[in-house]
């Protein structure tokens, strides 16, 4: 296996990982998956790290099923291949304050590589179209 194949199978892996983390609904372990800047990108605005872990360690939030619809595209950028981009459809049913949202989703992570980690710095949602 080739380094970029390496790196392309790790980070498909880690998506994996951090979906189950979320599933699991045990904020240490999702922080562990973030950057300590991390902000999420919704039609909502912009959300932290903070404000999402908050939700989750308070049990306002909570995920029940996570998963993506197919195949997650990869791309690392830069000299040292310590940035890359993660893009896939996920579905997803969570409950937010006892109210049932279920999503369909386009995804997109910006990873970054740290002392040989991968943290995710953002994430993006944009609902998918049913049509």
């Amino acid at each position: 296996m080739s380094a970029e194949e390496h790196t392309h199978a790790r980070l498909v892996a880690l998506e994996r990982d951090w979906s189950a983390a979320i599933v699991a609904n045990d904020p240490d372990r999702i922080g562990s998956f973030l950057t300590d800047d991390w902000v999420i990108v919704s039609g909502q605005g912009v959300g932290t790290r903070a404000e999402f872990l908050g939700h989750v360690r308070s049990g306002d939030l909570t995920h029940s099923a996570m998963r993506d619809t197919g195949p997650l595209r990869v791309r690392v950028y830069g000299d040292a291949g310590d940035t890359a981009v993660v893009t896939g459809r996920m579905t997803n049913t969570a409950f937010f304050r006892g109210q049932r949202f279920d999503a369909d989703e386009w995804v997109t992570d910006l990873f970054v590589r740290r002392e040989g980690l991968w943290r995710c710095a953002l994430t993006h949602i944009t609902a998918a179209d049913p049509g």
